[in-house]
């Protein structure tokens, strides 16, 4: 870790702890090593709220920090024998250089300093519902205070979740995080622009192309390019499967003909990147595709118009879903005699059937990262509505404002079924296109167009 790294992980804590109030202390673990069968563990990857604030990699590691800014990191000791089996372990001692803590101890000792930090504070705060038995943990150490109030001591009174300030502090990324993700966001293009023309050369030359050929050409280029794992399990989707929002890549053939969509990005030094393309395993879209295919575009360019510092989160969506409703219409899926103008379909929600997500989701170092998707209640204006069908009153609070350094996806899609009110020319069609975004002053930079988006680029590219 460099002497600049250093520092934005000490300014991260040092943020963090100017919110914890007089009197709090914040406990953070990161994430458990996890049994894959009987003896061996998934490929391990930390606690994201435990990363943001350490940049520590290491399984079985705390972090303790209070109000005053000083933080105490618990990690695994040093161990020449097991390090032999298992790797390089950092230690205690060298943790407080290397990372920048005010006090380091094996985690062996944690049960035994824990209660002692948190002695005559306040508030305790630790992320809810993420680690399974934390709750336990700090019930025990709070009781080890209680223990010794006879003495003088004074137990906390307060528990706080601690996600609350720290998925504030994650929405806006830094320069330091846009550059990773920036170039996260490269390898996963290249990875597929590797996918698409693999696609079109193995079928070309008569060879059989599976979906699983595919995910392995995905994979490749992840690690090829020094991504340390897939940001999520990706998806590639063929014909048919493309319509099936979840898909995950499997045996099934890739035929000249059909579509393939494929929804996959690799994660670098702790954060994700998420592309989706879809495109003709032949390199040539159909009459019925690219109709169909331009439409989704369209929605998308009238997405990215929208996302911007200042807009809403749903204003992105809403563009989306105006821009598909007339399109639906020009092209016979939906009908006028039925369904009406594109208003009367955004109201009644015709369009639902064909389009059935959102069009954003947070991006950084969770591939659906944390953060409200309304503004905090301080800041927002609420209303109140009735339920129509239960009569409950329901709080309605507005979309969160985007501002700049905030990272979100834009990701429209038509997905058409078999039905006897569509015309058959557009069955089994699934079309998606994502893209992430970083929003700026201006409108937005997206970070994802090393890979081609318009149709005649696509098959430009698979004919290279």
């Amino acid at each position: 870790m460099t002497p600049n790294t250093l520092s934005i992980y000490a300014k991260r804590r040092a943020q963090l702890a100017a919110q914890l109030g007089a009197g709090g202390v914040a406990i953070i673990p990161t994430a458990p090593e996890r049994a894959r069968n009987r003896d061996s563990d998934f490929p391990y990857r930390h606690d994201s709220y435990f990363y943001y604030l350490t940049g520590f990699t290491e399984p079985n590691a705390w972090l303790v920090l209070d109000a005053t800014g000083r933080s105490t990191l618990f990690c695994q000791p040093k161990d020449l024998e097991r390090e032999i089996w298992d790797g390089y372990r950092l230690g205690p001692e060298a943790a407080l250089d290397r990372l920048g803590v005010t006090a380091a101890h094996s985690v062996a000792e944690l049960d035994q300093h824990v209660p002692k930090l948190l002695e005559n504070q306040h508030t305790v705060w630790y992320p809810f519902a993420t680690h399974k038995g934390l709750e336990s943990r700090v019930d025990g150490w709070l009781n080890a205070v209680r223990s010794r109030v006879r003495f003088g001591a004074m137990c906390p009174s307060q528990q706080r979740d601690l996600c609350v300030p720290l998925d504030d502090m994650r929405l806006i990324k830094d320069a330091h995080e846009q550059d990773i993700m920036r170039r996260a966001s490269a390898i996963s293009a290249g990875a597929h622009i590797r996918a698409m023309q693999t696609c079109a050369h193995r079928l070309r030359a008569g060879q059989d192309v599976r979906e699983y050929h595919l995910d392995a050409e995905l994979l490749h280029e992840f690690r090829q390019h020094g991504s340390q794992f897939p940001a999520y399990t990706s998806i590639v989707a063929a014909g048919a499967n493309a319509c099936v929002l979840h898909y995950r890549a499997d045996a099934a053939p890739v035929r000249a003909g059909e579509l393939v969509l494929i929804d996959a990005g690799c994660e670098l030094d702790g954060y994700a990147s998420d592309i989706t393309r879809t495109f003709p395993a032949d390199g040539q879209f159909t009459g019925p595709q690219r109709d169909l295919y331009n439409l989704v575009l369209a929605s998308q360019e009238a997405a990215v118009a929208a996302t911007r510092a200042g807009a809403r989160f749903t204003d992105p969506h809403e563009a989306t879903v105006r821009v598909l409703a007339q399109g639906l219409l020009d092209l016979g899926l939906l009908h006028t005699n039925k369904h009406g103008n594109a208003q009367d379909v955004i109201e009644k929600r015709a369009y639902f059937p064909f389009y059935m997500h959102r069009t954003s989701h947070w991006l950084g170092m969770d591939v659906h990262d944390c953060g409200s998707y309304v503004e905090p209640p301080e800041l927002g204006q609420t209303s109140e509505r009735k339920d129509p069908l239960s009569g409950e009153t329901i709080i309605n609070r507005p979309s969160r404002i985007l501002r700049e350094g905030m990272v979100l996806t834009i990701e429209p899609g038509l997905y058409v079924r078999p039905a006897d009110v569509v015309p058959e020319a557009f069955w089994n069609i699934g079309i998606r296109i994502e893209d992430d975004a970083i929003v700026t002053s201006e409108g937005c930079e997206l970070i994802t167009r090393g890979v081609p988006v318009t149709a005649t680029e696509i098959e430009a590219l698979m004919r290279a």
